[in-house]
């Protein structure tokens, strides 16, 4: 057995595979984009075999960038876009259909009947989510009423679901292994996440057969071996956890009050809470941060649906960029006489509203307005958004107000400078970019590579933790409290229900 550690990051736009040496410096890596699929308004679609040749593809270009074989890996870990459903034929591995991702938002009046009928507290007592399409549940449980015949072979044990994790080690273990990690099942709306274990009554009131669902294990734990014909060698996946977990971990945010927030596709701010299962009072997400050891550590966890989507959506939807890296540049060169203002709702809006018929908007414009303004507007909509979770978080938790608030921070978005100086400067707090940017790979990674032996313990892995630069907040407070007063204001114009 090697001492290379590799991690498949499937994300919601693109699947990356790194090859992490024993000392957790990145040795090769490989990334590919895959389609997105937007049949309505509102759904958003990915295929199931895009996800899975990318997977291949890009291990398969992880290891060449690395120069070794597949004998040298002793691990793998994934971490994935989580809450997109996967249904597919027990026998055959063939997909029921295309996924569900997470942004879609057509089970939006499933999830008001449900309301309507008065579960919501129900599921968010047992689960710690809200009745809101971005979780899985309800994404199953429309399918199995829009497809014929798919619920009664879904009962019969002909059909499998699975959030990504679970197909792709569905995929790698030739169908050997039907589970997933216990961070993935808190997203599903069906999971209890006190009790930690398929809810029947849950289930029940979704009509989801449990003939369908897979074993819940450990973050760090036995997920089966990808077979050789794959890579070229057998090799153990000892690693699984939902992308916003593997950041929690690869941050090193392992003691109560440590807090993270990753800009991807979307950004997720997630609290350490510890042993304490906190209920929040301001619609944010009681969720499991990680298992190990059988040990449930749980976070408090704000979510945002549109982070560096908003600025592919400068790229390609207004096309006044052509690379993300633009929007900061043209920021900084923004008029600062004008406050403009976006709230990109473009598929509702996450923590705290969760309104999900809320659709963006834009205030603020002038004759004077332009490119440089809305590219400004666009970085800055994502740090009042981030703004809003922590005042939530610290109203839910007082414990984690009592301290100077320092926030970890990764995903693509981070390496603007610009835009994390904007965030420290509305949250009135330091932000602390890492050294290894790529941190959710490594948190898969360093799941593994413990089991495996190669990588250090929880207390040695989090003393590697390192920090590339602190941005302290620069703001006048004046300043910062009339901005903003300015994003309240847009906001509340901007809910579906004033």
């Amino acid at each position: 057995m090697g001492d290379y550690i590799l991690a498949i990051d499937q994300g919601t736009t693109s699947t990356r595979a790194i090859v992490f040496a024993k000392d957790q410096t990145i040795a090769g890596i490989d990334q590919q984009e895959f389609a997105q699929h937007f049949p309505k308004s509102g759904w958003v679609e990915h295929n199931l075999e895009d996800i899975w040749r990318t997977v291949v593809e890009t291990c398969k270009g992880a290891i060449a960038d690395a120069g070794i074989a597949a004998s040298d890996i002793a691990a793998i870990g994934i971490t994935n876009q989580r809450e997109t459903v996967a249904l597919w034929d027990r026998a055959t591995g063939e997909p029921a259909g295309k996924a569900i991702v997470w942004q879609d938002r057509r089970t939006s009046a499933i999830c008001d009947a449900l309301k309507a009928d008065g579960h919501e507290a129900l599921f968010t007592e047992r689960t710690g989510l809200l009745l809101d399409p971005y979780f899985s549940g309800t994404k199953v449980k429309w399918m199995l009423d829009e497809v014929d015949g798919l619920r009664a072979r879904s009962k019969a044990g002909e059909i499998a679901f699975g959030t990504i994790d679970t197909f792709v080690i569905w995929r790698l273990t030739g169908g050997a292994r039907h589970v997933t990690d216990a961070t993935n099942a808190a997203r599903t709306l069906m999971y209890n996440i006190r009790e930690n274990r398929w809810d029947d009554e849950l289930l029940s009131i979704l009509d989801v057969p449990a003939a369908m669902l897979p074993e819940v294990l450990d973050c760090a734990a036995d997920f089966g071996t990808a077979k050789a014909d794959i890579f070229g060698a057998e090799i153990p996946i000892y690693g699984v956890a939902g992308d916003q977990q593997a950041a929690t971990i690869g941050n090193a945010c392992f003691q109560p009050g440590m807090l993270k927030s990753t800009y991807g596709t979307g950004c997720f701010a997630l609290l350490n809470t510890g042993e304490d299962a906190v209920a929040s009072q301001n619609r944010l997400l009681t969720t499991i941060a990680y298992r190990l050891d059988g040990k449930t550590i749980y976070a408090l966890e704000g979510s945002i649906f549109m982070a560096g989507a908003t600025v592919q959506w400068l790229r390609d939807g207004l096309k006044i960029i052509d690379t993300a890296a633009r929007s900061g540049e043209m920021a900084d060169a923004a008029d600062p006489e004008q406050d403009v203002y976006l709230v990109p709702a473009f598929v509702g809006l996450g923590a705290p509203h969760w309104d999900a018929e809320a659709r963006g908007a834009m205030f603020g414009l002038t004759r004077a307005t332009g490119p440089n303004e809305i590219a400004k507007a666009t970085l800055e909509a994502v740090c009042y958004q981030t703004r809003d979770l922590l005042e939530a978080m610290h109203k839910d938790w007082p414990e984690a107000s009592g301290a100077e608030t320092t926030l970890r921070v990764d995903g693509g978005m981070v390496a603007s400078d610009w835009t994390m100086q904007r965030l420290a400067d509305l949250l009135d707090a330091p932000v602390d970019r890492p050294t290894v940017l790529e941190t959710t790979a490594l948190g898969a990674a360093w799941l593994a590579g413990s089991r495996a032996g190669v990588w250090p313990d929880r207390d040695g892995f989090a003393a590697t933790w390192a920090r590339d630069r602190r941005f302290e907040p620069q703001m006048d407070a004046d300043e910062r409290a009339r901005k903003i007063a300015g994003w309240d204001d847009a906001v509340s114009r901007t809910l579906s229900e004033r």
